[in-house]
């Protein structure tokens, strides 16, 4: 049987329609999880612009776009979470949701030491769907994960990988060390920075925030904040504009400094006259009549954690509350002492 030309590019017509149709079908259980996860939260990932306030000659003052980044919706409030460094210096911010809706946006507060900042969007719409947040806690190397940003304005780009490592030091903002990083290999470039890392469930794990790069293109090794410390921070952020660290209320040598010389530990600089630390006897450096430095009390442990640094006693802190009670273990010329004592409201 001949069919004619007209018949036979019907048939061939439904031939491809039904092969494309096979192979649009014909995707692995991984794929289908991936696909999933990404429909199921491609709302609660949006697009940051920082924008500052320049002046520019005799053209007065303008607005110009400083950087741009990720986010993630928090609450139904309108709080959407991204790294400090991304809204760092910005005097007012845009957010752009999936739906291509611009909302102004205000910085409630950030702890630039986590680099982690929230900011609250002025009258949120009905469209805000907040991330379902996991642990990190139970995290497991080669365990699958998925992160969705804006690398380099291309929006809601989705990658995939692995977790490579865990418990990752990476240095932060201002020289202080970022503990417990989650390493992985899912693509992160510039403009991914603040955007969700997800599990196979499409739960928060961490945030995406910066890269391993000699030269500045992406090469295999990302890092995110982890999710438990996201959840112990952005709370606070929300209620009181800033995280409620507790402290000694002393000033500290700078790491920088104290390696400088040789001193090991966290070295205290200044006691407030009146503060909790000078009633415990706690003392500073002082000059002499001749102008010559002498060392005071320098912190070489809180109860059974070593502290070789001032970057060490500010991590270790991250245990504690305001108000709990320590043993904090003192070097002074050479002596070493124990002083029981009550922590304190930082700076």
């Amino acid at each position: 049987m001949h069919l004619n030309r007209g018949l036979q590019l019907m048939v061939f017509a439904l031939v491809l329609g039904l092969a494309a149709g096979g192979v649009t079908d014909a995707v692995t259980e991984d794929e289908a999880n991936t696909i999933s996860i990404v429909e199921r939260t491609v709302n609660s990932v949006v697009f940051i612009t920082n924008i500052q306030t320049v002046r520019q000659g005799f053209l007065g003052v303008r607005q110009v776009a400083r950087g741009t980044g990720s986010g993630f919706v928090w609450d139904t409030r309108g709080h959407v979470v991204t790294n400090f460094h991304v809204v760092e210096n910005g005097d007012a911010f845009m957010v752009t949701c999936p739906d291509g809706c611009n909302y102004r946006a205000r910085l409630v507060g950030g702890e630039p030491a986590k680099d982690i900042a929230v900011l609250k969007i002025q009258s949120p719409g009905d469209n805000l769907v907040p991330l379902t947040t996991g642990s990190s806690r139970g995290l497991r190397v080669g365990q699958k994960v998925i992160a969705i940003g804006n690398p380099f304005g291309f929006d809601h780009t989705v990658t995939t990988g692995i977790i490579s490592a865990l418990g990752r030091s990476i240095e932060g903002y201002g020289g202080v060390t970022i503990r417990n990083m989650i390493q992985t290999d899912a693509s992160i470039n510039p403009g991914n920075s603040g955007g969700p890392l997800l599990d196979s469930s499409g739960r928060l794990v961490g945030m995406n925030t910066m890269i391993y790069s000699r030269t500045g293109s992406y090469s295999g090794i990302g890092f995110a904040v982890p999710v438990d410390t996201i959840r112990r921070i952005v709370p606070q952020i929300i209620r009181y504009g800033k995280v409620i660290r507790p402290g000694l209320g002393v000033a500290f040598l700078s790491d920088a400094y104290a390696r400088r010389f040789n001193l090991e530990g966290a070295v205290i600089v200044e006691v407030p006259a009146g503060s909790a630390a000078s009633s415990a006897g706690i003392q500073g450096m002082r000059r002499d009549s001749s102008g010559r430095l002498y060392l005071g009390d320098v912190v070489v442990k809180i109860d059974d954690i070593a502290v070789s640094s001032f970057d060490d006693l500010f991590n270790a802190l991250d245990r504690y509350r305001v108000g709990d009670m320590v043993t904090l273990e003192l070097k002074r010329q050479g002596r070493r002492r124990r002083v029981r004592f009550r922590l304190v409201e930082s700076d």
